[in-house]
């Protein structure tokens, strides 16, 4: 289905495609020294995400691991894990891919026009944050804060402004990290779909104008493997199949656990990142280990 409808009276009409943005112009940096690690994670450093909240890609390039966040995107999340169940992305290829930005997919037309049957998706921009909501602070910039909520790095008001609102809550977005993924999106907000796409590197200019549903746990290396091109020439990596860690049989499941925000050593590595960046930290400096067996 795509996002504007043709006309039969009309004979030619300039359709918009889903797309991510065009990634802004930006001078080559190099990459700055990663600091020396901490002491390994103990037990109690470690979750289990919901099975029903982990979508498992599996391309030609290999496994690539996604926790979704229905606590910041319900009804894309949704969408995401009901197209999942029918096996509406199995097949479909990464059609655009810009290398130190992100990769596109989920068209079954391949090209940027197509989309499911499902109705498109009032976007998700921001949400609104409450005192319920579990987040581990990295940054407390008076008006805002920085912080986690499982995998995702997020932005939000400063929870002292909760106490003006009608709800106790106050408005947060997810951050445009490496890894988050993001709904692709004609040039309206709320005609997201299907298709989405993967973020190779971090990309702030994003925040606030694309729903953030996700983020890569593992296989990050294998989303920056996929082949680039803005379309892909002849685009062959694709995703096999696509599925919920809840459907794999549990003798066959991987087994996953990543590393809790609330722990004593992710909060020891914001220090740590933050003290060793100075007035460069941003949440996308802070990496979320993971194991997989």
């Amino acid at each position: 289905m795509r996002t504007v409808l043709l006309a039969a009276a009309v004979a030619a009409v300039a359709v918009t495609a889903f797309a991510a943005p065009k990634p802004p112009a930006r001078p080559a940096t190099a990459a700055p020294a990663k600091p020396a690690g901490p002491a390994a994670p103990a037990a109690v450093d470690w979750r289990s995400p919901d099975p029903n909240d982990v979508l498992v890609i599996d391309t030609n390039k290999g496994r690539i691991l996604v926790e979704m966040l229905p606590e910041v995107a319900p009804k894309h999340v949704a969408q995401v894990r009901a197209l999942a169940h029918e096996g509406f992305y199995d097949g479909q290829r990464f059609f655009r891919v810009i290398d130190k930005f992100m990769d596109q997919t989920g068209d079954p037309q391949n090209n940027g026009q197509g989309g499911s049957s499902k109705p498109n998706l009032a976007a998700e921009f921001t949400f609104r944050r409450g005192s319920d909501l579990p987040f581990v602070m990295a940054a407390d910039q008076t008006v805002a804060e920085v912080g986690f909520i499982k995998s995702l790095p997020v932005m939000s008001q400063s929870m002292m402004l909760a106490a003006m609102t009608k709800d106790q809550k106050v408005t947060a977005w997810g951050l445009y990290c490496q890894g988050v993924m993001g709904m692709a999106r004609d040039s309206t907000p709320d005609s997201a779909n299907s298709q989405f796409f993967l973020m190779r590197y971090p990309y702030p200019s994003l925040d606030k104008n694309y729903t953030a549903w996700g983020r890569v746990i593992a296989g990050l290396d294998v989303v920056r493997d996929i082949k680039a091109g803005e379309p892909v020439a002849d685009p062959q990596d694709r995703m096999e199949h696509v599925r919920l860690l809840a459907d794999i049989p549990e003798a066959s499941r991987p087994k996953i656990r990543v590393i809790d925000p609330k722990g004593p050593w992710f909060r020891a590595e914001i220090v740590r990142v933050r003290a060793a960046k100075g007035a460069d930290f941003t949440a996308c400096d802070i990496e979320i280990p993971a194991e997989v067996k």
